[in-house]
């Protein structure tokens, strides 16, 4: 077996598949991607596969917008029917000082190109009849926003790379970087591999590799827990989601109802256990924002991770230390629809040394030794 490659990435879950997918794109195949389990077993294969514009940051608006002009040709270019549907995605806020922030946001969001409105609580109500609007100050709708099936979104970066060339490794975990004057030596669980570019996009683990070259990632990664309904027929087009409510909830192309809540009082670290307090408090939550969920019978419910950056948006580049080593990290819990620009970008980077659609320049790591913004719109 090749032993040798010009581009190592770390991780093939959807951002590592889609940065080796664009480098194969761009011409470059002699790409080797480590995944320690199988394609989509991270985080991607864990979340709720939601594709969001609205953003109180401009990076994230410019990197999601980006994205969707990828997701709407992805199928027609992989080949793989993701199950993509742009529903759109309703922004519900029950906060004062939140409201007034998407006014601002809106604001923002319209000058960089984005199709967004505001919608009272009466509009919301006409538009969307099984909502329950108690509470609801201000609402934003965007309909270009919408959803895919993360696991397919992963299988369709990851086949398509490894039809252009590039050598996918599953069950094969890195244990060690060396660092040479022209070379990195990976050692990993089935043998040594040598390579020139190395791309840490290991998601949860992403500090655990960037310790391995003797960086210091400011990352941290905390559990998030998800569940499902039984099916019911397709009615809910949009995802639902509130900062303030502290929920996101969308409606499969099968007929679950995907959902989930964060926890404030979380602990950073790895933990896949779920909890009986969960399902309740968001069982309650659900059936009175969707009263007709009442009927409705839970049927899954597993973890996942966040992995979390001081500002809530992904690090990007490469290390001003280490020629040669880069990261696409710290996505915050927004990875999966981040990613298809990610993994363009990072290929134009590695390639060509400039990014052509978006500037990811003040998303890397260095930015943290001035003042940033962070970004607020994350449940």
């Amino acid at each position: 077996m090749k032993n040798e490659f010009k581009v190592a990435i770390i991780g093939a879950g959807i951002v590592g598949s889609s940065i080796a997918y664009h480098l194969a794109k761009f011409g470059e195949s002699d790409v080797v991607v480590f995944e320690k389990g199988y394609i989509s077993s991270g985080s991607t294969g864990r979340c709720a596969g939601g594709i969001r514009q609205q953003w109180s940051s401009p990076n994230n608006v410019l990197l999601a917008m980006r994205s969707v002009k990828l997701f709407e040709k992805m199928s027609e270019e992989t080949g793989v029917d993701i199950e993509y549907k742009q529903g759109g995605y309703l922004v519900l806020s029950y906060d004062e000082n939140e409201a007034k922030q998407f006014e601002e946001n809106v604001k923002m969001q319209r000058t960089l190109g984005l199709n967004v409105e505001l919608l009272s609580p009466q509009q919301v109500k006409r538009r969307f009849e099984y909502v329950n609007v108690n509470g609801v100050l201000l609402a934003t709708f965007c309909q270009t926003d919408g959803h895919a099936n993360p696991h397919l979104a992963n299988f369709a970066y990851a086949r398509s790379a490894r039809k252009l060339g590039v050598t996918i490794l599953t069950h094969t975990a890195v244990l060690g970087i060396e660092v040479g004057t022209s070379w990195f030596i990976l050692h990993t669980d089935r043998g040594k591999f040598k390579a020139k570019i190395v791309v840490n996009a290991a998601g949860d683990y992403s500090g655990q590799v960037a310790a391995m070259v003797g960086l210091n990632l400011p990352v941290e990664s905390y559990r998030h827990q998800i569940l499902v309904t039984e099916p019911v027929k397709n009615f809910v087009d949009p995802m639902l989601i509130s900062f303030s409510g502290n929920f996101y909830v969308r409606q499969t192309k099968h007929g679950q109802f995907i959902m989930g809540q964060g926890d404030k009082d979380e602990r950073a670290g790895l933990n896949y256990n779920v909890t009986f307090k969960f399902e309740k408090d968001l069982a309650l939550k659900m059936c009175r924002l969707l009263p007709f969920m009442r009927k409705l019978r839970i049927v899954r419910h597993w973890s996942g991770h966040y992995n979390m950056s001081p500002d809530a948006q992904p690090i990007l580049g490469e290390s001003l230390q280490l020629t040669n080593f880069y990261y696409a990290v710290g996505f915050s819990g927004h990875g999966f629809m981040l990613a298809p620009a990610v993994g363009e970008a990072l290929a134009e980077k590695i390639l060509f040394g400039r990014t052509k659609h978006v500037d990811i320049s003040s998303l890397n790591v260095d930015r943290f030794e001035k003042l940033t913004v962070k970004e607020m719109n994350v449940v």
